[in-house]
Protein backbone atom coordinates (compact mmCIF):
# COMPACT_ATOMS: atom_id res chain seq x y z
CA UNK A 1 0.00 0.00 0.00
CA UNK A 2 2.71 2.53 1.11
CA UNK A 3 4.58 1.97 -2.39
CA UNK A 4 1.25 2.45 -4.05
CA UNK A 5 0.56 5.55 -2.05
CA UNK A 6 4.17 6.88 -3.09
CA UNK A 7 3.37 5.76 -7.08
CA UNK A 8 0.05 7.87 -6.92
CA UNK A 9 2.35 10.88 -4.91
CA UNK A 10 4.59 10.89 -7.62
CA UNK A 11 2.02 10.70 -10.33
CA UNK A 12 -0.11 13.66 -8.77
CA UNK A 13 3.17 15.70 -8.51
CA UNK A 14 3.89 15.18 -12.42
CA UNK A 15 0.32 15.81 -13.59
CA UNK A 16 0.93 19.21 -11.11
CA UNK A 17 4.23 19.77 -13.31
CA UNK A 18 2.45 19.12 -16.69
CA UNK A 19 -0.08 21.98 -16.20
CA UNK A 20 -3.28 19.18 -14.95
CA UNK A 21 -5.29 19.60 -11.99
CA UNK A 22 -5.01 17.05 -9.14
CA UNK A 23 -8.76 16.32 -7.94
CA UNK A 24 -9.14 15.71 -4.08
CA UNK A 25 -12.30 14.55 -2.91
CA UNK A 26 -14.39 17.31 -2.36
CA UNK A 27 -13.70 18.23 -6.02
CA UNK A 28 -14.69 15.13 -7.48
CA UNK A 29 -18.73 16.14 -7.64
CA UNK A 30 -17.53 19.53 -9.49
CA UNK A 31 -15.21 17.38 -11.84
CA UNK A 32 -18.29 14.76 -12.32
CA UNK A 33 -20.13 18.18 -13.36
CA UNK A 34 -17.37 19.55 -15.43
CA UNK A 35 -17.53 16.52 -17.58
CA UNK A 36 -14.84 13.91 -18.68
CA UNK A 37 -12.12 15.16 -20.54
CA UNK A 38 -10.74 12.28 -23.03
CA UNK A 39 -7.06 11.95 -24.78
CA UNK A 40 -6.38 9.55 -27.11
CA UNK A 41 -3.13 8.29 -27.08
CA UNK A 42 -2.84 5.75 -29.99
CA UNK A 43 -4.14 5.79 -33.35
CA UNK A 44 -3.07 5.70 -37.07
CA UNK A 45 -3.67 9.33 -38.01
CA UNK A 46 -3.15 12.56 -36.47
CA UNK A 47 -0.66 15.68 -36.17
CA UNK A 48 1.64 13.91 -33.74
CA UNK A 49 4.55 16.24 -32.80
CA UNK A 50 6.58 13.56 -30.88
CA UNK A 51 3.90 11.19 -30.66
CA UNK A 52 3.80 7.84 -33.34
CA UNK A 53 1.48 6.91 -35.08
CA UNK A 54 0.48 3.41 -35.07
CA UNK A 55 -2.85 0.98 -36.12
CA UNK A 56 -4.66 0.79 -32.64
CA UNK A 57 -6.67 2.57 -30.57
CA UNK A 58 -6.01 3.80 -26.58
CA UNK A 59 -8.02 6.43 -24.55
CA UNK A 60 -7.34 8.12 -21.66
CA UNK A 61 -10.10 8.95 -19.35
CA UNK A 62 -10.44 11.91 -16.41
CA UNK A 63 -13.59 11.97 -14.66
CA UNK A 64 -14.98 12.42 -11.38
CA UNK A 65 -11.10 12.38 -9.72
CA UNK A 66 -11.27 8.88 -11.48
CA UNK A 67 -8.14 7.72 -14.18
CA UNK A 68 -9.34 5.47 -16.86
CA UNK A 69 -7.35 3.49 -19.63
CA UNK A 70 -9.45 2.16 -22.43
CA UNK A 71 -7.45 0.23 -24.76
CA UNK A 72 -4.09 -0.17 -24.77
CA UNK A 73 -3.32 -0.20 -28.55
CA UNK A 74 -0.82 -2.11 -30.71
CA UNK A 75 3.11 -1.76 -29.14
CA UNK A 76 3.88 -0.96 -25.76
CA UNK A 77 7.02 0.59 -26.68
CA UNK A 78 4.62 3.33 -28.99
CA UNK A 79 2.12 3.55 -25.95
CA UNK A 80 5.00 4.64 -23.36
CA UNK A 81 6.27 6.80 -25.44
CA UNK A 82 2.79 8.73 -26.46
CA UNK A 83 1.72 8.86 -23.09
CA UNK A 84 5.33 10.61 -21.93
CA UNK A 85 4.66 13.03 -24.87
CA UNK A 86 0.98 14.14 -23.71
CA UNK A 87 2.46 13.94 -20.26
CA UNK A 88 -0.11 11.37 -19.11
CA UNK A 89 1.48 8.74 -16.10
CA UNK A 90 -0.17 5.55 -16.80
CA UNK A 91 1.47 4.07 -13.01
CA UNK A 92 -1.37 5.85 -11.58
CA UNK A 93 -4.67 4.61 -13.14
CA UNK A 94 -7.91 4.00 -11.33
CA UNK A 95 -8.69 0.62 -13.42
CA UNK A 96 -7.86 -0.44 -17.27
CA UNK A 97 -10.76 -1.34 -19.43
CA UNK A 98 -9.94 -3.43 -22.71
CA UNK A 99 -12.66 -3.59 -25.15
CA UNK A 100 -12.32 -6.44 -26.58
CA UNK A 101 -9.53 -9.19 -26.99
CA UNK A 102 -7.93 -7.80 -30.64
CA UNK A 103 -3.95 -7.42 -31.16
CA UNK A 104 -3.96 -3.93 -31.79
CA UNK A 105 -6.11 -3.02 -28.92
CA UNK A 106 -4.33 -4.76 -26.20
CA UNK A 107 -1.33 -5.01 -27.48
CA UNK A 108 0.46 -2.28 -25.02
CA UNK A 109 -1.12 -3.65 -21.73
CA UNK A 110 2.29 -5.17 -21.21
CA UNK A 111 3.64 -1.61 -20.86
CA UNK A 112 0.51 -0.81 -18.54
CA UNK A 113 1.47 -3.56 -16.01
CA UNK A 114 5.40 -3.10 -15.93
CA UNK A 115 4.66 0.42 -14.56
CA UNK A 116 1.06 -0.11 -12.85
CA UNK A 117 1.25 -4.17 -11.97
CA UNK A 118 -1.82 -4.30 -9.38
CA UNK A 119 -4.15 -2.32 -11.38
CA UNK A 120 -7.76 -3.34 -11.95
CA UNK A 121 -8.39 -4.55 -15.12
CA UNK A 122 -11.90 -5.12 -17.19
CA UNK A 123 -12.13 -7.33 -19.57
CA UNK A 124 -14.78 -9.56 -21.74
CA UNK A 125 -15.36 -12.57 -19.86
CA UNK A 126 -14.88 -15.22 -23.23
CA UNK A 127 -14.39 -18.79 -23.54
CA UNK A 128 -11.24 -19.64 -23.62
CA UNK A 129 -10.06 -16.26 -23.99
CA UNK A 130 -6.64 -14.17 -23.64
CA UNK A 131 -7.90 -12.90 -20.58
CA UNK A 132 -8.35 -16.16 -18.74
CA UNK A 133 -11.72 -17.56 -18.16
CA UNK A 134 -13.42 -20.26 -16.12
CA UNK A 135 -15.89 -22.97 -16.98
CA UNK A 136 -18.47 -25.47 -14.99
CA UNK A 137 -16.40 -28.53 -14.33
CA UNK A 138 -20.01 -30.19 -15.73
CA UNK A 139 -19.42 -28.48 -19.08
CA UNK A 140 -18.84 -31.74 -21.05
CA UNK A 141 -20.25 -34.80 -21.42
CA UNK A 142 -19.02 -38.24 -19.56
CA UNK A 143 -18.62 -41.75 -20.56
CA UNK A 144 -18.46 -43.81 -16.87
CA UNK A 145 -17.86 -47.03 -18.81
CA UNK A 146 -14.44 -45.64 -19.25
CA UNK A 147 -11.30 -46.61 -17.10
CA UNK A 148 -9.94 -43.71 -14.92
CA UNK A 149 -7.01 -43.01 -16.64
CA UNK A 150 -9.02 -43.02 -20.02
CA UNK A 151 -11.29 -40.08 -17.91
CA UNK A 152 -10.62 -36.29 -17.30
CA UNK A 153 -9.10 -35.74 -13.89
CA UNK A 154 -9.58 -39.63 -13.37
CA UNK A 155 -13.56 -38.91 -13.55
CA UNK A 156 -13.82 -36.37 -10.69
CA UNK A 157 -13.34 -33.18 -12.17
CA UNK A 158 -12.88 -29.59 -10.20
CA UNK A 159 -16.10 -28.19 -9.53
CA UNK A 160 -14.82 -25.06 -11.64
CA UNK A 161 -12.32 -25.20 -14.42
CA UNK A 162 -9.95 -21.92 -14.83
CA UNK A 163 -8.27 -21.39 -17.65
CA UNK A 164 -5.02 -18.99 -18.03
CA UNK A 165 -4.28 -15.80 -18.98
CA UNK A 166 -1.71 -14.48 -21.43
CA UNK A 167 -0.88 -11.46 -18.47
CA UNK A 168 -0.73 -14.12 -15.48
CA UNK A 169 -0.17 -11.33 -12.91
CA UNK A 170 -2.74 -9.11 -13.96
CA UNK A 171 -5.40 -8.65 -11.80
CA UNK A 172 -8.30 -9.07 -13.82
CA UNK A 173 -12.01 -8.64 -13.59
CA UNK A 174 -14.23 -10.34 -16.51
CA UNK A 175 -17.28 -8.73 -17.30
CA UNK A 176 -20.33 -10.85 -18.83
CA UNK A 177 -22.91 -8.30 -18.41
CA UNK A 178 -23.72 -4.61 -18.05
CA UNK A 179 -22.19 -3.24 -15.09
CA UNK A 180 -21.68 -0.16 -13.37
CA UNK A 181 -18.08 0.28 -12.22
CA UNK A 182 -17.76 3.59 -10.57
CA UNK A 183 -20.58 6.29 -9.93
CA UNK A 184 -22.12 6.78 -13.10
CA UNK A 185 -19.32 4.89 -15.62
CA UNK A 186 -20.78 1.62 -16.76
CA UNK A 187 -20.00 -1.12 -19.38
CA UNK A 188 -21.70 -2.22 -21.96
CA UNK A 189 -21.37 -5.87 -23.28
CA UNK A 190 -22.64 -6.63 -26.14
CA UNK A 191 -21.80 -9.79 -28.64
CA UNK A 192 -20.78 -9.54 -32.35
CA UNK A 193 -22.77 -11.08 -34.94
CA UNK A 194 -20.77 -9.91 -37.80
CA UNK A 195 -19.55 -11.90 -40.69
CA UNK A 196 -15.56 -12.30 -39.32
CA UNK A 197 -15.96 -11.46 -35.61
CA UNK A 198 -18.95 -13.90 -34.40
CA UNK A 199 -19.07 -14.53 -31.01
CA UNK A 200 -16.65 -11.64 -30.28
CA UNK A 201 -17.45 -10.08 -27.23
CA UNK A 202 -16.51 -6.54 -26.80
CA UNK A 203 -16.69 -3.73 -23.95
CA UNK A 204 -17.77 -0.27 -24.57
CA UNK A 205 -17.54 2.36 -22.14
CA UNK A 206 -20.76 5.07 -20.75
CA UNK A 207 -20.82 7.79 -18.58
CA UNK A 208 -23.75 9.19 -17.71
CA UNK A 209 -22.86 12.85 -17.10
CA UNK A 210 -25.48 15.63 -16.03
CA UNK A 211 -25.38 16.60 -19.71
CA UNK A 212 -25.82 13.40 -21.52
CA UNK A 213 -24.02 10.09 -22.45
CA UNK A 214 -20.17 10.51 -22.97
CA UNK A 215 -19.27 6.86 -24.97
CA UNK A 216 -16.05 5.59 -25.71
CA UNK A 217 -16.04 2.87 -27.91
CA UNK A 218 -12.80 0.43 -29.17
CA UNK A 219 -14.24 -1.07 -32.72
CA UNK A 220 -18.00 -1.39 -32.44
CA UNK A 221 -17.80 -4.81 -34.09
CA UNK A 222 -21.36 -5.68 -32.58
CA UNK A 223 -22.47 -2.72 -34.74
CA UNK A 224 -22.45 0.96 -33.51
CA UNK A 225 -26.08 1.31 -33.77
CA UNK A 226 -26.53 -1.61 -31.11
CA UNK A 227 -23.99 -0.37 -28.87
CA UNK A 228 -25.96 3.10 -28.64
CA UNK A 229 -29.34 1.25 -28.46
CA UNK A 230 -27.85 -0.84 -25.33
CA UNK A 231 -26.30 2.71 -23.67
CA UNK A 232 -29.38 4.66 -24.17
CA UNK A 233 -31.48 2.24 -22.11
CA UNK A 234 -29.19 4.72 -19.12
CA UNK A 235 -29.93 8.17 -20.52
CA UNK A 236 -31.95 8.89 -23.74
CA UNK A 237 -29.67 11.69 -24.19
CA UNK A 238 -26.49 11.39 -26.27
CA UNK A 239 -23.75 13.97 -25.66
CA UNK A 240 -20.57 12.20 -27.39
CA UNK A 241 -19.29 9.18 -28.74
CA UNK A 242 -15.95 8.90 -29.13
CA UNK A 243 -13.39 6.37 -31.02
CA UNK A 244 -13.66 3.39 -33.68
CA UNK A 245 -16.93 2.82 -35.35
CA UNK A 246 -15.31 0.23 -37.30
CA UNK A 247 -16.58 1.23 -41.23
CA UNK A 248 -13.10 0.90 -42.73
CA UNK A 249 -14.14 -1.67 -44.89
CA UNK A 250 -18.15 -0.39 -45.23
CA UNK A 251 -19.69 0.14 -48.39
CA UNK A 252 -20.76 3.90 -48.95
CA UNK A 253 -24.30 2.71 -48.37
CA UNK A 254 -23.08 0.82 -44.92
CA UNK A 255 -21.73 3.85 -43.94
CA UNK A 256 -24.64 6.39 -44.80
CA UNK A 257 -27.01 4.18 -42.46
CA UNK A 258 -24.74 4.16 -39.57
CA UNK A 259 -24.73 8.21 -40.23
CA UNK A 260 -28.41 8.46 -40.43
CA UNK A 261 -28.84 6.39 -37.17
CA UNK A 262 -26.24 8.22 -35.25
CA UNK A 263 -27.92 12.03 -36.28
CA UNK A 264 -31.14 10.92 -37.32
CA UNK A 265 -31.96 8.14 -34.85
CA UNK A 266 -30.34 8.67 -31.77
CA UNK A 267 -29.59 12.66 -32.30
CA UNK A 268 -26.12 12.06 -30.85
CA UNK A 269 -24.75 15.85 -30.13
CA UNK A 270 -21.04 15.19 -30.84
CA UNK A 271 -19.24 12.47 -32.64
CA UNK A 272 -15.21 11.79 -32.17
CA UNK A 273 -14.60 9.35 -34.76
CA UNK A 274 -11.26 7.47 -35.05
CA UNK A 275 -9.34 4.33 -35.13
CA UNK A 276 -10.93 1.39 -37.87
CA UNK A 277 -14.24 4.44 -38.51
CA UNK A 278 -12.81 4.63 -42.10
CA UNK A 279 -11.33 7.61 -44.27
CA UNK A 280 -14.96 7.87 -46.08
CA UNK A 281 -16.51 7.63 -42.90
CA UNK A 282 -14.71 10.52 -41.68
CA UNK A 283 -16.16 12.65 -44.49
CA UNK A 284 -19.79 11.91 -44.37
CA UNK A 285 -19.72 12.17 -40.41
CA UNK A 286 -18.05 15.46 -40.66
CA UNK A 287 -20.37 16.62 -43.51
CA UNK A 288 -23.26 15.26 -41.99
CA UNK A 289 -22.41 16.60 -38.38
CA UNK A 290 -20.86 19.53 -39.40
CA UNK A 291 -19.23 21.93 -36.29
CA UNK A 292 -20.48 18.87 -34.16
CA UNK A 293 -18.11 16.82 -35.58
CA UNK A 294 -14.86 16.53 -33.34
CA UNK A 295 -11.64 15.79 -35.25
CA UNK A 296 -10.12 12.88 -33.09
CA UNK A 297 -6.67 12.44 -34.56
CA UNK A 298 -3.80 10.86 -32.25
CA UNK A 299 -2.95 13.66 -29.27
CA UNK A 300 -6.66 15.23 -29.24
CA UNK A 301 -7.97 15.91 -26.04
CA UNK A 302 -11.57 16.33 -25.74
CA UNK A 303 -13.23 18.50 -22.76
CA UNK A 304 -16.59 18.09 -22.90
CA UNK A 305 -17.20 20.56 -20.76
CA UNK A 306 -16.48 22.58 -23.66
CA UNK A 307 -18.63 21.32 -25.82
CA UNK A 308 -21.12 24.07 -26.67
CA UNK A 309 -24.69 23.08 -26.12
Amino acid sequence: MANRASRVLCGALAILAAGFPVLMPAQTKQAAEAGPRITVLYDAFGKTGEMKQDWGYAAFIEYAGKRILFDSGNDPAILAGNSRASHIDLSTLDFVIMSHRHGDHMGGLAYVLRVDPGVKIYAPKEGFGVYGSDLPGTFYRRDTTLAPEQRYYDGSPPEIMRFGSAWPTGKFQLVNNNIEIAPAVHLITLVSDKPGTLELRELSLVINTPDGLVLVVGCSHPGIDRIVQAATALNSHVRLIIGGFHLVTSSDREVADAVTALHDRFKVDYVAPGHCTGEPAFAAFRKTFGDRYIYAGLGTRVSVADLKH
